[in-house]
């Protein structure tokens, strides 16, 4: 066999797992799952072992990233495609 043909095929399971939406890393997906169910965010920073303020940043970069302006319209996407 050819090594060349051989180095160009990618098996299935080699290729990088994409998150649904194409978009979103592991951890802003269990981000909208713990904002869907509608903790506080004093419960939900805790959940994560974060501090308040670290967890409203990240869900602000969340929320700019998919479009959105409140973590409510968050969930509301995650929910619409499927996420959560």
């Amino acid at each position: 066999m050819n090594p060349a043909l051989t180095a160009a095929r990618v098996p299935a399971q080699a290729v990088p797992h994409r998150h649904p939406a194409g978009l979103l890393a592991p951890s802003e997906h269990q981000l909208l799952l713990l904002l869907a169910e509608g903790l506080p965010l004093d419960s939900i920073a805790r959940r994560l072992g974060t501090s308040s303020r670290t967890l409203r940043r990240r869900i602000r970069v969340l929320c700019d990233r998919i479009g959105v302006r409140t973590p409510l319209q968050a969930a509301v996407w995650a929910a619409r495609r499927g996420l959560i």
